[in-house]
């Protein structure tokens, strides 16, 4: 495809612009490892929570989310679940002021604040530095095969015969560009570029769900789609039957494997609840709870992201899809069973339908969403090798700079080992299979205990990890959906967890007490409980684990609402949009009171002495 001068220009403009921002916000985010990891704590919530959206809207990711809803209709918006999408809520409930409490700056760090200094927690901190490691690699080469096929399309030059080489090249190019801002600018750089895309983003998705509305008429949707393709409802299997009007997406959905839907719908709300309880991977989601300036601040970043994000990214969601289904079923049956479902986003823009300047901006945007997602997962490689292998092991009194330049260089060599992994997987359906299901599963069990659980120990999170860490990886050379060996792995996992931390003693007390004084988690916390209140006899144990509970069940909910509400929309099913709204309206009506307006930093029952030395001492000394 030839791109108008116009989309050219703005495509340019906003790839210089992000340059140059990345790279005079670097003298920021270049003072010291704080600065350039967390941006000082000095990042407002809806900032990182703009960040943390924009971070979302990622090329990959949505043209995933466009192939989930061409093939499985409205019966899609709980297909990501699997990621789980869901743990937004879990954050914003509770999740998030937990995390930020610690003060600390990064996941392998905290491992050492809630276990201690003890063997067991050196093998801990380890193990989950090799996780996060691990999964930044994973989501490297995930944007990278996303970024590859996206660009392909637009771009004039053949660089390779092989269209997966060619898919290559074009990712190699991008991704060194995008390299270059992220690595200068650390976490100063990827959020106030981020919050430009948002921007950006926003005004394309609404545009594109506008222009498939005013295209694509409900005569014309209901010609080019199977029945049941509009329920968002679903029994026992799926009832969407593809054969008579697109073979090759019946073909997708018996290879994926979904068509007993509600076994597989019991696995993923099984799987995310673990997944969503045991917090945050360490990884880019991490690191903006830890940017947070404070506690409540964090909870806040993490809420504002549902409110901002979905009705917009499923605009352009429903709106390519849409005008794919409508325009363009002829060529889609004529690539038979060669028909890429997972490039039916950039074949839309690639057809003549959007006017130029808009179009411009679209692929600016995308390309900013890509950008996001791998600038926050490469900013999240050196906070692990820097400050918790290089700094605590190695050489704990460098300069500063030392360990800023440092950065530069881990950023560097893992963006090549992800790029490298990249080549060799074909598709985007099968990386995120395995990251979310198998990897995170193998993470799930030692997550959720180390919250929940006081006689849960260093030993205990160790063993638990290996364990996943020994079923995920032989999955990648298997047949067996990791959805399906989830259950398995996590009753595995749990069993290494409980044996490891009852045959070995339990951690330091004083470490214990110092996690729940300041943390103060909801769980089997009593013997710790007794002991802090031998120093603090006014500390209280966390009560609301009811009221938590409801918030988030509510807040599931309402996201789900935000989800189906534009889709709706971009269809006109004006009915059951209103609905979905009415739900979203009522929901955030009861969150407000029961969620938002009872938020706090930390119980009024918190010592100032139990933060002493943190930087969120003067916190608790105001609240």
């Amino acid at each position: 495809m030839n791109l108008p001068v116009l989309d050219i220009a703005i495509i340019l403009a906003y790839v210089a612009a992000t340059l140059v921002v990345g790279f005079w916000i670097s003298s920021r985010a270049s003072k010291d490892i704080k600065s350039y990891f967390l941006g000082g704590n000095k990042l407002s919530w809806w900032q990182l929570g703009l960040s943390n959206a924009s971070g979302m809207f990622d090329i990959s990711g949505t043209m995933w989310l466009v192939y989930l809803l061409f093939v499985y209709g409205l019966t899609s918006v709980f297909i990501p679940w699997l990621w789980p999408v869901f743990n937004q809520i879990f954050l914003m409930v509770f999740l998030s002021a937990w995390l930020r409490r610690s003060g600390v700056m990064t996941g392998a760090e905290w491992i050492t604040f809630r276990f201690g200094e003890g063997k067991g927690a050196r093998l801990s901190h380890l193990i989950v530095v090799l996780f996060a490691l691990v999964n930044v690699i994973g989501f490297i080469a995930y944007g990278f095969i996303g970024i590859g096929k996206f660009a392909a399309v637009f771009m004039p030059w053949q660089l390779a015969e092989d269209p997966h080489l060619n898919d290559v090249c074009y990712g190699l190019i991008i991704t060194a560009i995008t390299t270059l801002y992220v690595v200068k600018g650390g976490m100063f750089s990827v959020v106030f570029t981020e919050v430009l895309q948002f921007f950006m983003m926003t005004i394309a998705c609404i545009a594109v769900g506008v222009i498939a509305m005013q295209r694509i008429s409900p005569e014309m949707l209901n010609a080019a789609i199977p029945d049941g393709w509009t329920s968002i409802l679903f029994s026992w299997e799926l009832h969407v039957d593809w054969s008579e009007k697109l073979a090759a997406a019946q073909s997708k959905i018996d290879a994926d494997g979904y068509e007993l839907f509600a076994i597989f719908f019991m696995l993923m709300l099984f799987k995310g609840m673990l997944q969503s309880m045991a917090g945050p991977q360490p990884t880019y989601d991490m690191q903006r709870v830890l940017s947070a300036k404070t506690p409540k601040e964090a909870a806040k970043m993490s809420g504002f992201v549902t409110v901002v994000l979905m009705f917009p990214r499923y605009m352009l969601i429903a709106g390519l899809t849409v005008l794919a289904l409508g325009l363009f079923m002829g060529d889609l049956n004529a690539m038979g069973d060669k028909l890429d479902f997972e490039q039916i986003l950039p074949m839309v823009l690639a057809g003549d339908i959007l006017p130029s300047g808009l179009l411009g901006l679209l692929i600016a945007g995308l390309l900013a969403a890509f950008m996001s997602t791998f600038a926050a997962t490469v900013n999240a490689a050196p906070a692990y090798v820097v400050n918790d292998l290089y700094k605590r092991y190695i050489n704990a009194d460098a300069d500063p700079k030392t360990y800023v330049k440092m950065s530069y260089l881990i950023s560097v060599l893992f963006v090549i080992f992800g790029v490298a992994i990249g080549f060799f997987i074909p598709t985007l359906n099968q990386v995120i299979q395995w990251l979310v299901s198998a990897l995170y599963g193998g993470y799930t069990a030692s997550n959720v205990l180390k919250w929940y659980w006081w006689r849960f120990n260093g030993y205990g999170y160790f063993w638990g990890m290996l364990t996943g860490f020994a079923i995920a990886f032989p999955l990648i050379f298997t047949d067996i959906a990791p959805i399906q060996a989830f259950p398995f792995m996590f009753l595995a996992c749990i069993a290494a967890c409980v044996i490891g931390s009852l045959l070995t003693k339990p951690d330091d007390m004083a470490v214990l007490k110092k996690f729940y004084t300041k943390v103060r988690p909801w769980g089997f916390w009593g013997p710790v409980l007794v002991e802090v209140q031998k120093d603090y006899p006014q500390v209280g144990a966390n009560k609301d684990f009811v009221r938590d509970a409801v918030n988030v069940v509510v807040g599931i909910v309402w996201q789900t609402a935000l989800v189906a509400a534009p889709i709706f929309m971009v269809i006109k099913h004006w009915p059951e949009f209103i609905v979905a709204m009415a739900i979203a309206v009522v929901t955030s009506i009861f969150l407000w009171f029961n969620w938002y307006k009872k938020l706090e930093d930390y119980p009024a029952d918190t010592p100032v002495s139990a933060v002493q030395g943190t930087n969120d001492e003067a916190l608790v000394a105001k609240s």
